[in-house]
């Protein structure tokens, strides 16, 4: 019987390990136009104080709305999902380490007991953790996305007379070829991680806490039931946006960045944050704010509510 125990508790992890994946695949899915929407915003009048007329430096940067439209006129309903591959490969790495990472963390924490024993400041610090964890292990992942995701604006704007790469493999390839090797793959690497580790500070201390809030609250009659998993999700979506977007303004334009390595555009994340406040303002820190919060609350209530239905249906508990 002993023996049998560590094997039920490694198909168990097994499986919530593959519940995970899947259902960060089926968000990613639903709301990755968003999240390519999104990148556009952010690269949009990058260091357009670069000349010594700033406002008359390039075209004026356009809304949500109107960038959408010309999207879909440039490069049709597929430009929606330039670079889909690789984000569904980074959920793979990213979101199956941190809900991992952050559920042993818990349970390390609690010996064993009811996740309500754990302090906000703790699942903060432990949130925190778990995402720059996950993001480390999925940089390579992260940054072919958003090299494929640029392509379209690059190629619209004339600053590039065909697109680059041929898709996710050949991305990869070409970045280890003329990059600086392996270690290319990680540019950009150091805001990623600390936009990840703000995200699920936000994400997941909040989704945690505002579950038990709901729970305790009986608002949903005190149950785990899809009510608490869809008002903990909109709790999450809105607070991860909030702390995480001026870290994912300077993780875009790290890894979009191309060129020499040994004179890239940026020195470092915090010569790209002052470059860019100085050439644009505090507000050039909020660009795609509106898209990351439309997205990351479907994102969020896609994912958690079927996360924790499959859980449930697995006889698994909740999270």
């Amino acid at each position: 019987m002993k023996s049998e125990q560590p094997q039920q508790s490694l198909r168990g992890w097994a499986l919530k390990l593959g519940l995970t994946c899947s259902a960060a695949m089926v968000a990613e899915g639903v709301t990755y136009p968003i999240d390519l929407l999104k990148t556009r915003l952010q690269l949009q009048g990058e260091l357009a104080a670069a000349s010594s007329s700033p406002k008359s430096s390039g075209p004026k940067p356009k809304g949500a709305v109107r960038l959408a439209a010309e999207l879909i006129r440039r490069e049709g309903m597929r430009g929606l999902y330039a670079g889909l591959a690789p984000a569904l490969v980074r959920h793979i790495f990213y979101t199956g380490t941190r809900i991992t990472v952050y559920e042993q963390l818990r349970r390390s924490y609690v010996g064993g007991l009811s996740s309500g024993t754990v302090g906000l400041g703790a699942k903060l610090l432990m949130g925190l953790t778990a995402g720059a964890v996950g993001q480390a292990v999925a940089v390579p992942a992260d940054l072919v996305k958003v090299r494929l995701q640029a392509e379209g604006r690059l190629v619209a704007s004339g600053k590039i007379p065909a697109p680059r790469y041929k898709g996710m493999g050949d991305c990869l390839r070409q970045i280890v070829a003329q990059e600086g090797g392996m270690a290319g793959l990680w540019r950009g690497g150091g805001p990623a991680v600390q936009r990840a580790a703000l995200v699920n500070l936000g994400e997941l201390a909040t989704y945690d806490q505002a579950k038990q809030l709901v729970l305790a609250s009986g608002l949903t009659g005190g149950r785990d039931n899809l009510g608490t998993h869809t008002a903990a999700s909109m709790c999450s979506g809105l607070f991860a946006s909030v702390v995480s977007v001026p870290a994912d303004v300077v993780k875009t334009r790290m890894m979009s960045q191309v060129g020499d390595p040994a004179a890239p555009k940026y020195r470092s994340s915090l010569d790209c944050l002052v470059r860019s406040v100085r050439a644009e303002g505090l507000l050039a820190l909020y660009k795609g704010f509106l898209p990351t919060w439309a997205r990351l609350g479907p994102w969020q209530l896609v994912f958690w509510t079927s996360y924790e239905g499959t859980r449930a249906a697995f006889n698994l508990g909740g999270f």
